[in-house]
């Protein structure tokens, strides 16, 4: 699985790579932000995009996220019924005294191979956490880390393990989704012995895979808009291709958002809201210079809500 901190260094001229190879004009820059929105705003924010600044004093911490405009959260950090070592009721009622609403919760399980062996493992984590969950009174239940997927029969493997996942979040009234990083674009064949990331590549999309062998009625799909835009492929067409099952999004540039140039959030929205999103999360990756995550997260909250785009 690739490290998405690593990844940021070469990010840019990768992208740059794919946008002049695929359809430049669906990802071409945003209009300039010219006016501000004075409408309510409802703005999701990952909690991963802060880390150790949140969690070194999250009471303050949250009151500081809504004082941006952010109103709902996404959850990392979850082990044992804690997030990042907080017993879980207890963030929640911090979030909530500081006006903040937990919606979703992002959560890995406790190991990246996926085999008859570790199958059994899994389930009883994926009961734990549904459990948990529950109580916590999240819509949303997503895994953001990747699975081993080196070959086609790997991944029909890994849909039927997240189709059995999907129904144990599904008992407990909670959807179960899975979020992208730019992997999910390398091509795998029959028999592979590893993934290949390069769109010339023979073989089948891992995501096109996951979309297709999964039960639309027990997984769904939140895009990483960016990441999607990393590996090579535009989040615009995968919405339309797909309105049924990509339910959340991940709104995330290379920086604060609109900084790149090259991430059109004005076609991304318009198309989200064209095909029902449910909700979408600001996720910031680590600052490239001396400013703070927190300092970040303003940006991108002021970067929405100046969108005119952005309801």
């Amino acid at each position: 699985m690739i490290n998405r901190r690593n990844f940021l260094k070469s990010a840019s001229a990768l992208t740059l790579v794919g946008l002049a190879a695929g359809k430049a004009e669906a990802l071409q820059a945003a209009a300039p932000v010219v006016a501000k929105t004075t409408a309510q705003k409802s703005i999701g924010l990952q909690i991963y995009s802060l880390g150790d600044e949140l969690t070194k004093d999250v009471p303050n911490g949250m009151k500081k996220i809504k004082s941006m405009g952010y109103s709902t959260l996404e959850l990392a950090g979850y082990n044992a019924g804690k997030i990042n070592g907080v017993d879980m009721m207890e963030f929640k009622k911090m979030a909530e005294d500081a006006g903040l609403k937990i919606t979703s919760s992002h959560v890995n399980p406790p190991t990246g191979e996926y085999t008859p062996d570790s199958r059994k493992g899994i389930m009883e984590f994926w009961k734990k956490t549904a459990d948990d969950h529950a109580k916590l009174g999240v819509k949303y239940l997503v895994q953001p880390g990747q699975p081993r997927t080196r070959s086609v029969e790997e991944v029909a493997y890994v849909c039927d393990v997240f189709n059995e996942a999907g129904k144990i979040m599904k008992a407990a009234g909670i959807p179960f989704g899975y979020h992208n990083h730019d992997f999910e674009f390398a091509k795998v064949v029959p028999g592979g012995k590893e993934a290949v990331f390069n769109r010339h590549a023979k073989g089948e999309t891992i995501y096109d895979l996951f979309i297709k062998d999964t039960d639309p009625s027990l997984v769904f799909f939140e895009m990483d808009v960016y990441w999607t835009v990393i590996g090579q492929h535009d989040p615009v067409e995968y919405m339309k291709k797909h309105p049924d099952r990509i339910k959340l999004l991940h709104i995330k540039d290379r920086d604060v958002l609109g900084k790149s140039g090259f991430m059109n959030f004005e076609a991304i929205f318009n198309e989200a809201y064209n095909i029902g999103v449910q909700e979408y999360y600001v996720e910031l990756e680590g600052m490239p210079d001396v400013r703070t995550q927190f300092e970040g997260i303003q940006g991108c909250a002021d970067y929405l809500l100046n969108a005119p785009f952005v309801k």
